[in-house]
This record gives structure tokens, sequence and C-alpha cells, in this order.
């Protein structure tokens, strides 16, 4: 059963709203981004932007491509309108997306699209289709995902048939940008694990995260009943519960922060014991190489790394310690935390107790805590050249050292003043020389 229709938005003139948004009002959900094939799409967007407060600029000249972007994360994509609109339909992806709406609210539906909206089903309109542009896989299954519908089985060998040719070389690999934009659209979404599943289940996650399919199997004991590539969706899971809103680098930490484990594997030869020691660090540099080959910004790769590098620190067992975790990783706060308990609350292992989770809880409230008390750290006591100055030190590393020694002081409350700071700084000269 659908939902009550929706009004339909203002139509430009002559134009057909068809794609996604032709599908989502059929549904009865409220679309963001609305595709419009028009007779004249310049002339159309100048008029959309006119009416919307958007604004209007081509996409491609050359073909007609227009886009508005307006108000409130609005888009209106406008290309010409084809001179037959049914077989331009055919040769979309799936039959809930070849569905064109006239303004009278008129449906063209040339491949019974409306059929299997009505039941949740993703059909393929062929597979030469699917084939055409390979990446339409893996929007088979963030469609399953985020629509909620089951991929029909013909459409499903559809989709593991362009996987396999992937992997063998007779289709070519779309561009990273493009499944790089196909999973940030699955993982905002909070089914993004079960996505994921899907994409292995299609045989399509070897051609993305290879890193992080060689868990699979790979069991840990301790906290952990689950393998290694299953707690990594399931920390994503747990993330989601309770950061819906989590941004994308955040979502990728909670995901990869064990991707290190399978490469630092060791087990006890007499117990058979695994241990995973520098996972940390490793995961660290695997997923920024993995974030590179999706061509993520530079800015969050390096976020996600230092996440996924930091997930091991333990949490502090005093408040001065909390204090000092506080200063250390104010730059990966909150989010560590956030990441640091979605795996442990993805790990039920038989090491796990409820006395455990009450522990683990409270040393993260006195993080909290530190961090309330002291959201942004103190302005500095002495600048360098004063710290030069007193330890008679020309400008380098020495003088970083002293500084740094001397603002996680001064973080901690140890001192409070300049003559504190200044007596701090010449009692840990002395006590760490600098090496000869």
């Amino acid at each position: 059963m659908f939902r009550r229709r929706l009004p339909l938005p203002p139509f430009p003139p002559g134009a057909v709203l068809v794609g996604g948004a032709a599908r989502d009002w059929q549904r009865g959900v409220v679309a963001k981004d609305y595709d419009w094939a028009v007779p004249d799409p310049a002339g159309a967007a100048q008029q959309l932007a006119a009416q919307t407060g958007g604004s209007a600029f081509p996409l491609d000249e050359e073909r007609g491509y227009w886009r508005v972007s307006a108000p409130g994360g609005i888009q209106h994509d406008l290309v010409p309108l084809p001179d037959d609109l049914t077989a331009d339909l055919r040769r979309r992806d799936f039959t809930v997306n070849a569905l064109g709406v006239l303004a009278d609210g008129q449906v063209i539906d040339p491949v019974g699209g409306l059929a299997d909206l009505r039941a949740r089903r993703l059909r393929m309109v062929s597979a030469e289709n699917l084939r055409a542009d390979p990446l339409r896989a893996w929007r088979a299954a963030r469609f399953e995902a985020t629509l909620g519908f089951r991929l029909e089985s013909a459409t499903g060998a559809a989709v593991r048939s362009v996987a396999a040719d992937l992997v063998g070389g007779a289709l070519a690999l779309p561009a990273a940008e493009r499944i790089r934009d196909e999973l940030h659209a699955l993982l905002l979404h909070p089914e993004a694990a079960r996505g994921l599943l899907r994409l292995e289940d299609l045989g399509l996650l070897a051609l993305t995260l290879p890193e992080l399919r060689e868990g699979l199997g790979l069991t840990q004991g301790g906290f952990h009943h689950l393998d290694v590539f299953h707690h990594g969706l399931e920390a994503l899971h747990q993330l989601l519960a309770r950061r819906p809103d989590a941004p994308l680098p955040l979502r990728w930490a909670a995901l990869l922060h064990d991707v290190g484990k399978p490469r630092t594997l060791a087990r006890d030869p007499q117990t058979g014991r695994a241990s995973f020691y520098g996972h940390d660090k490793v995961g660290a540099a695997l997923a920024a190489q993995l974030l590179t080959r999706l061509k993520l910004p530079g800015d969050d790769i390096r976020r996600v790394s230092a996440l996924v590098g930091a997930h091991m620190v333990p949490l502090p067992a005093g408040e001065r310690e909390a204090r000092r975790f506080v200063h250390r990783r104010r730059d990966l706060l909150p989010d560590l935390l956030s990441v640091m308990l979605a795996d442990r609350e993805a790990a039920r292992g038989p090491a796990s107790s409820e006395a455990s989770r009450r522990a683990y809880a409270h040393a993260m409230s006195r993080v909290l805590a530190a961090l309330e008390a002291q959201p942004a750290p103190p302005a500095p006591l002495l600048r360098g050249e004063d710290l030069m100055a007193l330890l008679d030190t020309p400008p380098g590393p020495r003088i970083g050292q002293v500084s740094r020694a001397l603002a996680e002081a001064a973080a901690l409350g140890e001192v409070q003043t300049p003559e504190q700071a200044r007596a701090f700084a010449v009692r840990w000269a002395q006590a760490n020389p600098a090496p000869v």
C-alpha cells in the first residue's frame, strides 16, 4: 500500500518529473532531489530559481543540463525532454525509477514500476542496462537498504554477474568517486550496516573495501562474540543507534576501527588465543590507504585515521587522568568516545559483564566531565620567546618539548600563573635534559 500522495511540486512549462522523485511521490515521501525533463532546460532553470529563491547554473552547457540549488537543500536537475520519453525511461536502472509524472498527475509507466513499488520489489529494467553502467550494481544494494525493498531473484543474479565480470576484468570499474558517492549515500542511512552486508552477499564488497573483508571468519574471543568483519559492522550499527546524526568520518571510523586486526594476528601456540598488538596503528594506515583510494577529502581521511589510531587508548581511572586524556586528545573528542563506546557495545563475548560495562561508562563520564569543565585549552602562560629567554635556548624542538609539557601542566591545573609556569619550565628542563 502507498501512503497518501503528496501534492505535486510546481512543474516547469512542459516538464515531466522522472526518476527518484517520481518514485518517491508515488510512495508519499518528500523528495529533496528533483529530476525534470523539459523542453527548455536553461529557461526552466531560471524560472525555478526565481520561484524558489535559489540559484541556477549549467552542469553541462553542451548537452543542455542545468541545476537549481534551492533553499532547504532542495536540488532540481533539468535535462532536455527526449523525443521518445518512453524509450528513455526504458534505459534506466530499475523499474521503480523508470517512471514519469505529468503535471496533471498522469503516470508514465512503461516497464511495470508501479506494480513493483506496491510489492516493494527492486527489479532491473534489463541486464543490459545494469552492464551499461556497472555502478548500478552498487545502487541495487543501496536501494534495498534505504528503500526497504528486496531484489527479485533475476536482478540479484544479474548484479552478481556484473560483480564477477568486474572482478574478472570483462567490465571496467566505475570511477572511484562514483563508488564513494554510492557508499556515502548508504553510510548516511540508519540501515548502513545491513547495506554493507548486502554488498558482500552480492560480491561487490571485494571491489570496494577488500581490507574490511580480511576480517571475515577471524574469531577473537575475550570480549568479542563476532568475527572481526561482523564486529566492525555491528560497531557501525551501535554508533548509529546512539548518534543518528554522526558525520561521515565518524561512521567510517566506527566501521574501520579494527581493520588492522587481520594483519597483526598472532596466536599463542599453547592456548591458541589470538592477539592483535599494534592493530590500531596498522588500522590507521590501512584506513588512510583505502579512503585515499576512494578519493575522500584529505581532512576526512586524516580524521578517520586519527580516530582509528586512538581507539585503543585506555580510559582514565581518575579525575586527573581524565583531564590529561582531554588535553592530549581534545581535537578528537567527543567523536573518539563515540567510536570507543560503539566498539565496546558491539562486543558481547564471554569476558563481557554488566559490571565491566558500568565501569566503562563511568570512565567515559569522567572524560565528558573533564571536557565540559575545560572545553577549550587554557591560554598559554608563556610564549615561545619567553621560554627561549628563560632557558637560554635557541628556537627548535627543545622549546617545543618544554612548551607542550607546560601546556599539559596548565590543563591539569598544576600551574596557574606565569610565575608558576617559569618555575615549572626550569624544573622540567632540568629533569629532562636534552640529548647530547
